[in-house]
């Protein structure tokens, strides 16, 4: 059985909204709600658990859908992933693909999800897949002095969201880490390639942005409305 975990436990403190990320308004629904109803259209996914800040649900303006779980997240993002993991209501095997994705990159399509899933199933020596993009920036890197130290060759370069899809027991070996290095991980990959797991890239669209700022919410807002997407969500490529 395949699955879908959506993080949802941030308390999005730099868009200064006064509540958690996820439950901020865009586009007349809480941003997780653009999340859950596109990963709800991909077929091939059976379940979706929604780690959401703890006592957070039942929110105002969250749909209810069938096959999708609310649970209390953990206080890192990885922690956030163990617990929507071991939540999940029925025990897959082996070959069975965990997609992991952000609340807070609202634009996410089926057709990215559908994309990543695909690129790991079509890989047997991978452990997962993860959207990325190019960096296309020139990267430097700064000591805590504001000082120069190196400009970094960028043509190998990418910067990496979400989704992620993992084979489940090589994610579940990768989790089974205490408290403190689940913490230190700002994507669940990293915790992959430290495990000496194969990690594969998908090409993404520089779209599926992720909301921090006010100005990114505002950014999200006209984009899906662009999308005419306020209405429902649409299948678009990535």
């Amino acid at each position: 059985m395949n699955v879908a975990l959506i993080v949802a436990a941030g308390s999005g403190e730099r868009l200064g909204a006064g509540r958690p990320k996820a439950l901020v308004e865009v586009g007349g629904r809480p941003l997780v709600q653009w999340s859950i109803d596109a990963l709800a259209q991909v077929s091939t996914i059976e379940q979706v658990v929604v780690a959401l800040p703890a006592g957070a649900h039942p929110a105002r303006g969250l749909q209810p859908r069938p096959g999708v779980l609310f649970v209390d997240g953990g206080s890192s993002r990885s922690q956030s992933v163990h617990i929507a993991l071991a939540a999940v209501q029925a025990r897959g095997g082996q070959d069975d693909l965990v997609l992991v994705h952000d609340a807070a990159r609202p634009l996410v399509t089926p057709d990215l999800a559908e994309a990543v899933i695909a690129a790991l199933e079509s890989d047997a020596d991978a452990h997962a897949a993860i959207a990325a993009m190019p960096v296309t920036d020139t990267v430097k890197r700064v000591d805590s002095a504001g000082a120069v130290h190196e400009t970094l060759d960028r043509s190998s370069l990418w910067a990496v969201q979400t989704p992620q899809v993992f084979r489940r027991d090589a994610l579940e070996r990768a989790l089974d880490i205490g408290a403190e290095e689940l913490a230190r991980a700002t994507d669940d990959a990293w915790l992959i390639e430290r495990d000496g797991g194969k990690v594969i890239v998908v090409a993404a669209s520089d779209e599926n942005l992720k909301v921090t700022t006010p100005l990114d919410l505002r950014v999200a807002e006209l984009l899906l409305a662009e999308r005419g997407a306020i209405a429902g969500v649409p299948r678009t490529s990535a």
